[in-house]
């Protein structure tokens, strides 16, 4: 499995626990001119869940795979969180700033992966 892939997968997997919801991969490889080639999108249900996603997200992708993420962005008042890791980029959205946002729907030239919700 290449290394953009195992990324991906332990970044949902840092998600899911800590019940992210709604994850949707977004392979951006096909479009031209994109800032990265992956977007990995989901939600929790308050900025305190949103921040222990991230948080999930980095200690799982760093201790699985000794990777750093280069830039997070939206921490503060944790409506929207981005996480940069250089070929994907993270997106935790509260669900109501993630409806109004609508990225897959921006991105719709984009092949989406749904993941399913661990109950």
């Amino acid at each position: 499995m290449d290394k953009v892939k195992k990324l991906i997968e332990k970044i949902t997997e840092g998600i899911q626990e800590k019940k992210g919801k709604k994850i949707v991969i977004a392979d951006l490889t096909g479009i031209e001119d994109t800032i990265c080639n992956y977007f990995v999108i989901c939600q929790g249900n308050s900025p305190s869940q949103v921040l222990a996603i991230v948080d999930s997200v980095k200690e799982h992708v760093r201790k699985e795979m000794g990777e750093k993420v280069y830039a997070i962005d939206g921490t503060r008042n944790a409506q929207w969180v981005a996480m940069d890791y250089s070929d994907i980029i993270v997106h935790i959205f509260l669900p109501e700033v993630r409806d109004f946002y609508n990225l897959e729907h921006l991105w719709a030239d984009a092949k989406l992966i749904q993941i399913p919700d661990l109950d």
